[in-house]
């Protein structure tokens, strides 16, 4: 009998990883939590959700703010998704019962059903109960265009089922170019300026993902005077704090700027599309012999709550396991201390070491023409590596296990129809990724990886 059949449940489980169990687990019980996980998980919120006062216009916002790029999803009787809208509801009551009042969405979320999904959720609780905020999505040249960008915004409008909107961002922009043809040339943002001042949109900003360069750019233009923005929303996390690579900047540099002229924050990607929810053994260790209690990720969202000019940090909440975690978390927000800021700092050095590709699973570059599903194929890459599964060679010390857990972890993360295999290198999400990934390059390397496994010439 090989090594490979010999392997038993407890060992495989391990080579497979805690995060591969939890997504599981998710899965198998997100759509409907038992009494008892959901009394656990109350019992472990503590106290009052913490509140930070927008200083600009006197906003008492929820730490934790619910983004909503990744709602859940059912499938329908053909085999294809739709918004789970019965969910939806439960999490947003939930999370408006625990003291949530920050609600982020966009037209392209969700492929393009959040705006509605979350209207409705919304619309069946009073309107000063919540804040909402949204983008101007104009990514697609053939829609950079005043009329059709003018029309987005007033499907925003409509979809979210109000005749006002809290917090209103330019998406996306990082260049010149972006800022300039998306939204100056073509007159779209002085008519939302005019918008602003009719009291349809309350705060104007933007979100960043671009260079330091531009990054300074857009603020000069904040201390000439010239757009005086409200608010300004940045990727923080305690990798990209002091660590960012490729064309993500250092949020100790851009939160600091933003402080230094009491313009707030709020936070995207505090868990790094997810991988600081799912650390390898060895950092998970660290963290639990600290915290016994606490989750993984509760660590990332102590960390990204941490500057006191953040006024909300936005989480992609799918399952109520996901919402309670994240309430005990910010109810109330537990600071860290030096101590803690230092293993976050360590535990930081040590990923840096893993060759991750700097996905946020942030679904920009779907739906895919050819129905691949790529930020699944990527962010179950990036657990494989975090969790050692992804040998270098077949002369690896524990290569035989490795091998099996990451070819069924595939299969299980991946339908077979939408992995890498598939990807005929049109280049058309690359246009769509913040993050600047060749991601045809990297579906194609993955899927080199698979087949030399399945292969076995590694």
């Amino acid at each position: 009998m090989t090594q490979e059949k010999n392997i038993n449940r407890r060992d495989f489980l391990k080579v497979l990883g805690g995060s591969a169990l939890a997504v599981g687990a998710l899965s198998a019980c997100g759509n409907g939590m038992n009494k008892r996980t959901m009394a656990r998980l109350s019992g472990r919120i503590t106290g009052e959700m913490t509140y930070r006062t927008n200083r600009k216009n006197g906003d008492k916002i929820s730490l934790l703010g619910y983004g909503c790029m990744r709602l859940p999803l059912r499938k329908n009787r053909d085999g294809s998704d739709e918004i789970d809208q019965d969910q939806v509801n439960k999490l947003v009551d939930t999370a408006i019962e625990h003291g949530v009042n920050f609600f982020d969405s966009s037209p392209v979320y969700v492929q393009g059903w959040s705006e509605k999904s979350t209207g409705i959720a919304l619309s069946r609780h009073p309107r000063n109960s919540y804040f909402i905020s949204t983008k101007l999505s104009n990514f697609d040249p053939t829609i950079h265009g005043f009329e059709k960008s003018k029309a987005m915004y007033h499907n925003s409008l409509r979809n979210l089922q109000v005749d006002y909107l809290d917090y209103y961002l330019l998406h996306a922009i990082g260049d010149s170019w972006s800022f300039e043809n998306r939204y100056i040339n073509n007159g779209i943002l002085d008519f939302l300026k005019k918008e602003k001042a009719a009291g349809r949109i309350r705060n104007l900003g933007w979100s960043f993902h671009g260079t330091q360069e531009f990054f300074d750019y857009m603020l000069s233009l904040y201390d000439s005077g010239e757009f005086v923005w409200d608010f300004a929303m940045i990727q923080l996390n305690y990798v990209d704090y002091r660590h960012a690579s490729g064309r993500n900047v250092n949020a100790e540099y851009l939160n600091g700027e933003l402080r230094k002229r009491n313009i707030p924050a709020l936070v995207m990607e505090p868990l790094l599309g997810g991988r600081l929810a799912s650390l390898n053994d060895y950092l998970t260790a660290n963290l639990k012999q600290r915290e016994p209690e606490a989750s993984v990720a509760s660590w990332a969202f102590r960390f990204a709550g941490q500057p006191d000019n953040v006024i909300s940090v936005l989480s992609g909440m799918t399952y109520m396991e996901h919402l309670m975690d994240n309430l005990a978390t910010f109810s109330p927000l537990v600071p860290l201390n030096d101590e803690e800021l230092a293993l976050l700092e360590e535990t930081a050095q040590i990923m840096l070491k893993y060759p991750t590709v700097p996905c946020t699973a942030c679904q920009y570059c779907m739906p895919c023409p050819y129905g691949i599903d790529i930020p699944s194929i990527l962010t179950f890459y990036n657990r494989a590596v975090n969790e050692g599964n992804v040998p270098s060679s077949s002369q690896n010390a524990n290569y035989r296990a490795a091998r099996r857990a990451f070819l069924i972890g595939y299969d299980r993360s991946v339908e077979k129809l939408r992995q890498a295999q598939f990807c005929i290198s049109c280049g058309k999400c690359n246009v769509h990724c913040p993050q600047s990934i060749d991601i045809p390059k990297e579906l194609v390397r993955i899927d080199a990886f698979v087949e030399q496994l399945k292969q076995e010439t590694l």
